[in-house]
Order: structure tokens, then C-alpha cells, then sequence
């Protein structure tokens, strides 16, 4: 049995301009300009803290920082899924590899409940016998308790393990865990990769199936 662990933001789902409208709307309610989607997604990748804390600029106060959060956090509950979708093949081939006998689950950064709820509401949710998110553990990615934790919960050994991301965060999750890694060109930090490669670089999902079945 294989387990294979997946990043949401840039691998799984395009959130880039759900997260940017969110960080906007914080901005604005904090009496501030509004920032480029890029800058903002930039920003993203170490969870909603990090996100608003650099969104908020250096100058802020951590008061001011967590007021900020708080706000972000409700608006973008109501709001992840205006324009979130998941990328073209995503769900094709989450469905190959369920019906090759992998189990799956999900490691992001991004808030527990929020990732849950959105992969709920986007339909794939079913595929995943876990999600864990930034607050599921005392350490983020890329410590790799995550992996370890989900490894462990199915059974499934490292050596048959793989971290599927689009940024750097992911692979050294991956590197610090022991387990195989393979990378998406189409994400949020995909730049990222080329200093920290991975094991595969996949410019769509849809290559994923085919991969593991030759790795197995």
C-alpha cells in the first residue's frame, strides 16, 4: 500500500485570488491600500499568521497583527470558495489512485477546519481518510511530524510514502520526513522548486498515476 500526502493551496486548489480579495478586505477594514495578487501570493504558504503578519507590513504592531487575523480569518471562511477551484485533472486523478489501492490525505498549512470544509465543498473530500492543517500539530511543514502522524495512522511505511506540493515547504517536508516527493509546476510557489527539486516535476496532476504505479 502506498499513502500519498498532499499540499492544498497551489497543488490541489487555485485559492490565489480568494486569498487575495481576503487579504484585501482585512487591509481595508485596517485602513490600508489594497496589495497586488502576486505580492499577496507571495505571502502564502506558512499559514494564515505568517500570511497576515506579512500582509500587515513590518511596521505593524502585534496587536494590530492579531486584530488583523482575526478579521481575515472570519472573511475568508465565508469566502474561500467565491473563486477557489481545483486545477484541471485534480479530481481525475485523485479518482486513478483511489481506484489503484493508494490511501491519501492532505498536509497543509492552511487552518484545519478551513482546509476540511473546503475539500468538502469542492467534492473531493471522500478521497482523504485525513486532513491535517497548520494547526493540527505544534510544528508546521516543514517539520515532517505530519507525514510521520499519517504514515503512522494507516499503516503505510516511509518507504512507501510521498509528499505531493508546489513549493519548496513541501519537498524539504518531504526531505525531513524520508519519503519520495514530486512537485507541481502550475502552483502558487513553483520558482521555489528549482532550488529545492524534487523527485518528479509534474506539470499536470494527471502524471501522478502513472508515477506511482512505476514506483510502487
Amino acid at each position: 500500500m502506498q499513502l500519498v500526502i498532499f499540499d492544498l493551496d497551489g497543488t490541489l486548489v487555485d485559492s490565489v485570488q480568494d486569498l487575495c480579495n481576503s487579504v484585501n478586505a482585512t487591509r481595508t477594514y485596517m485602513g490600508m491600500e489594497q496589495l497586488p495578487m502576486d505580492l499577496v501570493a507571495s505571502y502564502v504558504g506558512n499559514g494564515a499568521p505568517v500570511l497576515i503578519r506579512r500582509a500587515m507590513g513590518p511596521g505593524a504592531s502585534e496587536a494590530l497583527v492579531e486584530e488583523a487575523l482575526a478579521y481575515f480569518l472570519g472573511y475568508y471562511r465565508e469566502h474561500m470558495l467565491d473563486h477557489t477551484r481545483p486545477y484541471p485533472g485534480v479530481v481525475e486523478a485523485l479518482e486513478q489512485i483511489y481506484q489503484q489501492g493508494s490511501r491519501m490525505a492532505v498536509l497543509t498549512n492552511k487552518p484545519e477546519r478551513f482546509s476540511r470544509d473546503m475539500c468538502t465543498g469542492l467534492g473531493f473530500g471522500k478521497y482523504f481518510f485525513q486532513v491535517y492543517g497548520g494547526n493540527s500539530f505544534e510544528q508546521k511543514k516543514p517539520d515532517p511530524i505530519g507525514i510521520h502522524t499519517l504514515a503512522k495512522e494507516c499503516g503505510a511505511p516511509l518507504s512507501g510514502t510521498w509528499m505531493i506540493g508546489d513549493s519548496s515547504t513541501d519537498i524539504l517536508t518531504a526531505r525531513n520526513a524520508g519519503v519520495r516527493c514530486a512537485g507541481v509546476t502550475y502552483g502558487i510557489s513553483p520558482d521555489s522548486l528549482k532550488a529545492t527539486p524534487p523527485d518528479y516535476l509534474m506539470d499536470s496532476m494527471l502524471e501522478l498515476p502513472a508515477i506511482l504505479t512505476a514506483k510502487a
